[in-house]
């Protein structure tokens, strides 16, 4: 069979999923099954893989949903927990007075608390927090949306404690045979995985300074009296002294503590750096920036909804009690990672099986106390009894994550044993290599050694289809680093565009968009807030497809593979 034929057998799983999702506009919950079937059905009768291997391919993609939806259901319980105690009010409260500039206070609210939002929670928590609470201090809902989606970018890859990376990436990877050779060149898979983190933590560090300043003038460009961006521009010491203050420990933490950590530390460190400094107008400019008057609004900068004021009996929770959960989490989170006696108990308990229905090589685990879904849970139980909240508010926060999971479940349960089965197909009867394999192998003939300039959007176009980083960094992983190979570059650096690209599709995936009109009741007019978040976009994955063609052929990175 041509390679040009595999390629597109191979793909096809993927172009229906578009078809679907984009052409036809199904929903994914609509669109998925067809889309794993669809993948069933070349690996049976093309690759002529055995049933037995596709079905414990899809056993073990089960398995790793699970995983997934458990650490959702920890970090949409943690920020249920909150709302219903009273904390995310107290903390909305503090930004809310730092300064009356509007530049400001989205840097703040927007951009820093929403990193933190994203580190901690993911899954397009930060939109759906933000966009209502600029509403409630009094911006127009479709600015507040941009912004929100705006925030999709830079945290994401590490977004709900590590997400993307410690599920979509391994997941997405051959990480069996990858630990083989990594061990018999002296490394390892744990190792290769620093090294991706390492390299998505700098690459995105580089590229994601700018989004505050982005932020700021599309801000001030699109609903400013004047319509300028020159207004946003006068905030360029500000701005970027704000990205600085998120990326640098951001870089830092991705580098030396690993996938769980980034966007929760550069975020911390980001507020304790940049509110203090706006309270004294440092680097602000003179002159305050506001909006015009609500009466001289169009009528599509309107929502429907009102912001949700707090409830008569909610109680009063200091500022510090209110951070204590999130801070809670970091510490344990990090106590996990680095203390081997603490790893090893939270580790000790563990579900799954090897060598699934005896297909060799094809292993699934779950272990619920050490994934952060177990400790997300634990920490939202210590907040019951510190914020002295009701047995019903707890159990509210429960029964609303475990709501959200059952849409979220019963796309992954397609989605990810489909991703599995692609990867999984390089032992058949045909002779074939792994469908990946095929479509890396057409790629790096058709674009040759230019690759790595397209390599983040691609990743960009996955998370747009899928509507998530995690789901494009598992579909897509296997086929950037098989791309590697065949141009003999580093696999880990394509593997780390993959991951940055996804990120920055985030901005234009039609569900987040959707979930964030929805909180603020703009339905309908996604069309324009994607015609704003497709110019951020493109300058992500344009500025991170240069930086991998300058690592690559440049600086020559290298990784224990090549």
């Amino acid at each position: 069979m041509p390679t040009s034929i595999q390629a597109l057998l191979a793909a096809t799983p993927i172009v229906v999923a578009a078809i679907l999702l984009i052409g036809l506009q199904w929903s994914a919950r609509r669109a998925m099954p067809v889309v794993y079937l669809t993948a069933v059905a070349i690996a049976l009768y093309f690759w002529e893989m055995s049933l037995n291997r596709v079905l414990a391919s899809s056993l073990q993609g089960i398995i790793v949903t699970l995983a997934v939806l458990w650490i959702i259901f920890g970090a949409i319980m943690l920020l249920n927990t909150l709302q219903n105690s009273g904390a995310i009010t107290t903390i909305r409260a503090a930004f809310t007075g730092v300064s009356p500039d509007r530049r400001v206070q989205i840097l703040i609210i927007a951009w820093l608390f929403g990193c933190f939002i994203e580190g901690a929670s993911g899954f397009g928590t930060p939109a759906a927090i933000a966009a209502p609470l600029l509403v409630a201090i009094g911006f127009p809902a479709l600015a507040s949306v941009m912004v929100g989606m705006m925030i999709q970018s830079t945290p994401v890859s590490f977004g709900a404690v590590g997400t993307p990376i410690i599920i979509g990436v391994k997941g997405g990877l051959d990480y069996v045979t990858l630990g083989k050779e990594l061990a018999a060149e002296g490394s390892s898979w744990e190792a290769f995985l620093r090294l991706i983190t390492a390299e998505v933590a700098i690459g995105h560090a580089i590229v994601g300074t700018l989004m505050p300043l982005l932020m700021v003038v599309m801000l001030t460009r699109f609903f400013g009296r004047e319509k300028s961006w020159t207004e946003g521009f006068s905030m360029i010491p500000f701005a970027l002294f704000t990205g600085l203050s998120f990326t640098v420990p951001y870089a830092l933490t991705g580098i030396f503590l690993g996938p769980e950590f980034p966007s929760i530390v550069g975020a911390l460190v980001g507020l304790a750096i940049v509110v203090p400094a706006a309270s004294y107008g440092f680097l602000i400019p003179k002159k305050s920036w506001d909006f015009a008057p609500q009466e001289d609004w169009p009528a599509e900068w309107f929502g429907t909804i009102k912001p949700k004021k707090p409830s008569a009996d909610e109680r009063s929770i200091s500022l510090m009690l209110a951070w204590t959960p999130y801070l809670l989490v970091a510490a344990i989170l990090v106590a996990s990672r680095v203390f081997a006696p603490f790893k090893a108990f939270l580790q000790s308990v563990s579900f799954g099986a090897r060598n699934i229905l005896g297909e060799a090589g094809i292993n699934a685990s779950l272990e619920p106390l050490y994934l952060p879904g177990g400790i997300l849970v634990f920490v939202c139980l210590l907040t019951f009894f510190l914020h002295r909240m009701r047995p019903t508010q707890l159990a509210s926060a429960a029964a609303s994550a475990g709501k959200t999971l059952i849409g979220a479940g019963f796309v992954l349960v397609f989605t990810i044993p489909m991703v599995r089965i692609l990867i999984n197909s390089g032992i058949n009867a045909a002779g074939l290599a792994s469908m990946p394999v095929a479509m890396a192998s057409f790629v790096a003939e058709t674009f040759g050694s230019v690759y790595p300039l397209f390599a983040p959007t691609v990743g960009a176009l996955g998370a747009f289809i899928a509507g998530s980083n995690t789901v494009s960094n598992m579909m897509l992983s296997q086929f950037q680093f098989e791309v590697a190979n065949a141009l003999r570059v580093s696999g880990a650096v394509l593997v780390a565009l993959q991951a940055i690209g996804a990120a920055a599709g985030n901005m234009i995936a039609i569900h987040n968009v959707v979930a964030a009109s929805a909180t603020v009741g703009l339905l309908g007019q996604e069309g324009k807030t994607l015609r704003r978040t497709i110019l951020p976009t493109l300058y992500y994955i344009a500025a991170a497809g240069v930086l991998g063609l300058i690592a690559v052929y440049v600086l020559n990175i290298t990784d224990p593979l090549m």
